[in-house]
């Protein structure tokens, strides 16, 4: 959970404007707005994804059989500075399915959702569909589309969701689950690969964003949790910690560091100098899909860099 990154703002003026608006523009990512024709010539169900993130993930599953609008989609924007308008809330009162993160991530669309008043609506909560939980005394990680079986779990119920409401192409949605599952195991593999190589090896981050995916890896997170928590909080991280933390590299007990490259302050960057100092490299990572790829891209990519940078 998050206090300062929980936000989207949903102001009594947004509401009015929603309840005056009559029709549906383009979506937030580009595609048409809901309503659009599907492959089969009927009308293509409307899917509303809180991050482009899990709007990929769909048009990977659908292609032209869904119109996905992804809500939040800025690869150079904190997600978590998203504020509510009056678009996306109309735009959710027409969803037929809704791809929440859950887990405090986008609290706002809850909020929205009970705005939009669409009883016909199925909504997914990826974290709920991980069974992910927080540990005794900790916090959960909500960033859990950098772990590959939750993402598996959402593909089933994507399909099965879809097929529910769409039944005519079940058949080419099946289709397209399965092909995307496939790619994942093959992601797993190389985590499996890279664990084999290299597990036990200490990596820092800025914050828990990529930690599913490096603890997949088998490789251990040495960062203060103090260091992480603060700057996902947006909270001061204190003289001792932050000492603590830049010397993990002049003590060249990590091999890497994580880094958000969408929120970054004078900590974070002090961090990285560090790290570039000591000849640590430096893998970055994002909340959001980086202008140009698509989910499988995004993360065999970043697999990709955290082999390299582990020689």
């Amino acid at each position: 959970m998050m206090t300062r990154r929980s936000t989207g703002l949903l102001g009594t003026g947004v509401l009015a404007l929603v309840m005056a608006a009559s029709a549906c523009g383009s979506s937030a990512d580009g595609s048409p707005g809901p309503g659009g024709a599907s492959s089969g010539g009927g009308t293509a169900l409307s899917v509303v994804a809180a991050t482009n993130v899990y709007g990929d993930v769909v048009k990977q599953i659908a292609g032209d059989r869904v119109d996905v609008t992804s809500i939040i989609s800025d690869p150079d924007a904190d997600p978590h500075s998203y504020e509510a308008n009056s678009r996306t809330q109309l735009q959710l009162s027409k969803a037929d399915v809704v791809i929440e993160n859950g887990g405090g991530y986008d609290d706002f669309l809850d909020t929205m959702l009970k705005a939009a008043n669409n009883s016909d609506a199925t909504v997914l909560n990826v974290v709920r569909i991980s069974g992910k939980t927080a540990p005794s005394g900790g916090e959960l990680n909500e960033h859990v589309w950098y772990d590959f079986p939750t993402v598996e779990k959402l593909v089933t119920q994507l399909v099965g969701t879809l097929s529910a409401k769409d039944p005519a192409d079940a058949s080419a949605f099946q289709a397209g689950g399965a092909a995307f599952t496939q790619k994942l195991k093959q992601m797993e593999s190389t985590e499996a690969s890279i664990k084999a190589a290299h597990s036990g090896a200490g990596v820092a981050i800025t914050e828990p964003v990529p930690l599913y995916l490096l603890e997949a890896c088998g490789l251990v997170n040495k960062t203060p949790k103090e260091f992480s928590e603060a700057i996902e909080e947006g909270t001061d991280v204190s003289a001792g910690v932050l000492a603590e933390t830049l010397g993990l590299f002049a003590r060249k007990e990590v091999s890497l560091l994580a880094y958000n490259e969408q929120t970054s302050g004078p900590e974070t960057e002090k961090v990285k100098n560090a790290a570039q100092a000591a000849g640590v490299a430096v893998v970055p990572v994002t909340e959001t899909l980086p202008a140009g790829k698509d989910y499988v891209s995004w993360m065999t990519g970043n697999l990709s860099a955290i082999q390299t940078a582990l020689g």
